[in-house]
């Protein structure tokens, strides 16, 4: 019966029939599979167990993975908490850090970036798998060809958030350093007219929206964790680590000193907006600097072929009617 079946698959399928069957019934019992996972209820011994753990979420002195992963909401994404989570806390650390310099601060964004970067390698691959099935039924493809069409997809849609996330962060960094030496005027301007610093971030805040709105929001979160309580040295380096932008570091930096000698902070500001104003006039004139050798390539592309149909394509023709008279 299984070399019918086998037989069988080759004469529809091709070569590769078997592997295609195969492949399809992964498919069909991950798609039955997931939602009676999704559906599954909460076995009540483990909440007795959860329950019974001491506070802080620790069990023997050690910290409490499934405490650290725990939350009201999503329960669909706790029960594959394991499974779309980093195993370590040092990952799970730096992977939400991510997340939040990419501007999704959500508690279950890192769940659901690994969920989506799960979905789209699936579907992508399902999506290979059927053009290579198409592609053997109407034309001999080899095994090499087969593979890759249907792996190529997969893992294309698998690192397809990771390049997304990545150009995001890299977007929001750009923003946030072109208008820093905006913001800082701004916030020196409100210092020297008798503002405290954190009526200042306020004030820079609300007038930085319209102009630079990711700077703004990072700015209106410092005066929400200060309005809250928290310690103004621990908010400025949280500021600084969630930009992940070396010119912040270095403000937060310099806020930190002048905090801690009692210097003026005003002065200080002062120095330091003068300086990411030259800084930035440093950084546009680097850009107009690469600028005529980003621009050989498309010219010469572009440009000296054309000039050379125009100059030398009339010589050559005269040359090659030459030649024809004195064959004749």
């Amino acid at each position: 019966m299984l070399t019918s079946i086998n037989d069988l698959l080759i004469d529809k399928l091709g070569p590769l029939g078997p592997l295609y069957a195969v492949a399809i019934l992964g498919i069909l019992l991950i798609a039955v599979t997931l939602p009676v996972m999704l559906k599954k209820r909460a076995d009540p011994f483990s909440k007795l167990q959860g329950n019974a753990r001491p506070a802080g979420g620790t069990k023997n002195g050690l910290p409490d993975k499934k405490a650290l992963r725990s939350g009201k909401k999503n329960a669909q994404l706790d029960k594959f908490a394991t499974f779309l989570e980093p195993k370590t806390e040092e990952e799970l650390s730096s992977s939400r850090l991510r997340m939040m310099r990419a501007g999704y601060r959500g508690r279950d964004s890192v769940r659901k970036f690994h969920a989506i970067q799960f979905i789209l390698g699936i579907l992508f691959l399902i999506i290979g798998v059927i053009y290579a099935i198409i592609a053997s039924t109407t034309d001999e493809v080899t095994t090499t060809k087969l593979i890759l069409a249907v792996l190529l997809p997969g893992a294309v849609g698998y690192y397809l958030p990771v390049y997304w996330i990545e150009r995001r962060v890299q977007s929001r960094q750009e923003e946030i350093q072109n208008g820093f030496p905006d913001a800082l005027d701004m916030l020196l301007v409100c210092v020297e007219a008798g503002q405290s610093l954190d009526q200042g971030i306020i004030r820079v805040s609300k007038e930085l929206k319209t102009g630079y709105p990711t700077l703004a929001e990072e700015f209106e979160i410092v005066a929400q964790e200060i309005k809250a309580g928290k310690d103004k040295t621990s908010v400025l380096r949280a500021f600084s680590e969630r930009t992940g932008v070396n010119d912040i570091a270095s403000f937060v930096t310099v806020m930190i000193q002048s905090q801690t000698f009692g210097t003026s902070i005003a002065e200080a500001l002062r120095v330091y907006a003068g300086e990411m104003r030259d800084k930035r006039v440093m950084r546009a004139e680097e850009a107009a600097n690469k600028l005529p050798t980003k621009m050989t390539l498309g010219t010469m592309m572009f440009t000296v072929p054309p000039l050379l149909v125009i100059l030398v394509g009339p010589s050559v023709y005269d040359m090659m009617e030459l030649f024809k008279n004195f064959r004749l």
